[in-house]
């Protein structure tokens, strides 16, 4: 029989010596509990920007919705447009201010990223049973976060832009498949703040309208402080006002040229710079591509704005292909006052009318078939539709007027779809597509077309730097005639003259000299010289 004492080691301690013994010992040793750091400051987030421009009130509004119980707030907004780097300053203000306060950056791009982001949080307070190997780690980051003894938290969710991520299932076993978006908890000590180009997605994780902050970009005060804190001091407030302007006052564009210039000083300056801007689209094409890095910035992030945005495009085409479709249908057209009829194909003719045109030189127009739209597919085909654009106003690529029949984009988006399309070797055909629907909605320049023909111009102006396809040259040339008959009427003759003369060269070269439509382009254009006082080029017109 074993024979067994009790032994004392010290106040506190106690254990057994054991004499002789027969069987089996089991020994249990209970090291004490890791216990979570102090809160970092803050944790795992980029250094402070220097250069940071306050803007308006953007920060006290996410202090405000913060500081509510559970507060959930989302800075929605185009790529670029400065929603982390906001988030990145309310983090740093907060860990100077409020020490006691843990700050959690999680980058919510794909899943794995989001996983990454709760273990280093799991990781970062310490969590009993983390390295488990069928350890829970969103479940355990859940609960932890969930209690109120563990203090004032604050998690920022960078770059959720796919609904998938959040609401798809999780995979494996491991997490059962829950989505995350069920494991970011609503306690009373924790706030959460997501950044996002998705407004469905930002609705869906902080649960009302009323928590969405959407970031625009910068006014134009604010966009010219951004650029002399990133070049210094501006010799020309002018010039510097043109370029901020020319680059749509979008933080990233603006910080990008700003680098340029300063990798190419002193052969470069914001003048030279707004000078190549403007000598046309590849070049300002070349100078967005440019990218020179950016230490607060995510390490999978472009610096460069078409490449950031390009993402987003890339995104909505494996998403839903239609809506991507639209949005390179309308990077042709004239970036604002797009309408809403001339982009629905079961719309055109019925949007022209009821513009106030009449319905001679309309025709209905379908992509697919190039033939007259079938009215019992229109409720469909306006439901598709109605879903492209919802998905387009989502991620911030359109805006629609406030009576949402009409729709904008912004110039730098524009020129970042076509660099996309001409990627995929789609360019060509957006741009013929878009010739076809403004020559089927654009009557001719009557007085009673005028309200309709006003509405389309721009478009037509646009659409007259196009070169047509072969097989569409005669419908350009009649869309030209219509444009410039209009121009005409407008008392805008060097406009009617361009148009007419282009008309003109089509017409007599695909039909016949003296058939009816060049015969009316040729005469429309010996009015427009007259009325320019060009008396003998009309002359020769008309005796030609």
């Amino acid at each position: 029989m074993a024979q067994m004492q009790s032994a004392s080691f010290g106040p506190g301690n106690q254990g057994l010596q054991v004499g002789q013994n027969y069987g089996s010992i089991n020994t249990e040793f209970h090291l004490p509990p890791e216990r979570p750091q102090t809160p970092p400051t803050p944790f795992a987030i980029f250094s402070r920007d220097p250069d940071f421009v306050n803007r308006g009130g953007i920060l006290d509004q996410i202090g405000q919705r913060c500081s509510e119980p559970a507060g959930r707030v989302a800075l929605v907004g185009l790529g670029g447009v400065g929603k982390s780097q906001l988030a990145i300053e309310y983090a740093h203000r907060i860990a100077a201010g409020q020490p006691d306060t843990w700050v959690f950056w999680v980058h919510a791009g794909t899943k794995v990223r989001v996983e990454e982001g709760f273990r280093m949080i799991a990781d970062a307070v310490k969590l009993p049973g983390r390295n488990q190997p069928k350890a829970n780690i969103p479940q355990l980051v859940y609960g932890w976060l969930s209690n109120e003894r563990n203090g004032r938290w604050i998690m920022i969710l960078d770059s959720a832009d796919d609904r998938d991520v959040f609401y798809g299932p999780t995979s494996g076993d491991t997490y059962n498949g829950r989505p995350f978006a069920t494991y970011i908890p609503q306690s009373r000590n924790g706030s959460v703040i997501i950044t996002t180009r998705n407004k469905d997605l930002a609705f869906r994780l902080t649960g009302r309208h009323q928590n969405m902050i959407e970031v625009g970009p910068m006014e134009q005060a604010d966009a010219i402080t951004l650029l002399e804190k990133k070049l210094g001091s501006l010799p020309d407030t002018d010039v510097a006002a043109d370029l901020v302007q020319a680059l749509d006052l979008v933080p990233l564009a603006i910080s990008q040229a700003a680098a340029y210039i300063q990798a190419r000083a002193p052969r470069s300056s914001p003048e030279k710079y707004l000078a190549e801007f403007r000598e046309g689209e590849r070049k300002r094409s070349r100078l967005l591509e440019h990218d020179a890095g950016d230490l607060r910035r995510d390490g999978g992030a472009s610096n460069a704005i078409l490449t950031t945005w390009q993402i987003s495009f890339d995104h909505i085409r494996f998403k839903r292909r239609s809506a991507a479709d639209l949005l390179s249908l309308m990077s042709f057209f004239d970036r604002q006052g797009i309408p809403e009829w001339i982009l629905n194909p079961s719309r055109i003719s019925k949007g022209a009318i009821q513009a106030g045109g009449r319905k001679r030189g309309f025709r209905r127009w379908d992509s697919a078939t190039g033939g007259d739209t079938d009215d019992s597919t229109d409720d469909d085909v306006d439901s598709g539709f109605e879903d492209d654009v919802a998905m387009l106003r989502d991620y911030c690529l359109i805006v629609a007027d406030e009576a949402g029949d009409e729709f904008e984009m912004h110039g730098l988006v524009q020129l970042s779809t076509r660099r996309w399309l001409e990627a995929f070797g789609q360019q060509e055909t957006f741009k013929q597509r878009c010739i076809e629907r403004i020559a089927a909605s654009f009557p001719t320049g009557e007085y009673e077309n005028w309200a309709t023909c006003r509405r389309l111009f721009a478009h037509v102006q646009v659409a007259l730097e196009y070169r047509p396809s072969e097989d569409i040259a005669v419908k350009w040339a009649i869309l030209l005639y219509n444009g410039g008959w209009y121009a005409w009427s407008q008392g805008r003759y060097n406009v009617a003259q361009q148009m007419l003369d282009k008309a003109r060269k089509v017409l007599e070269k695909r039909l016949r000299e003296d058939n009816m439509a060049t015969l009316a382009c040729i005469s429309m254009l010996a009015l427009v010289l007259l009325d320019r006082g060009l008396w003998e080029e009309a002359e020769k017109l008309f005796i030609g």
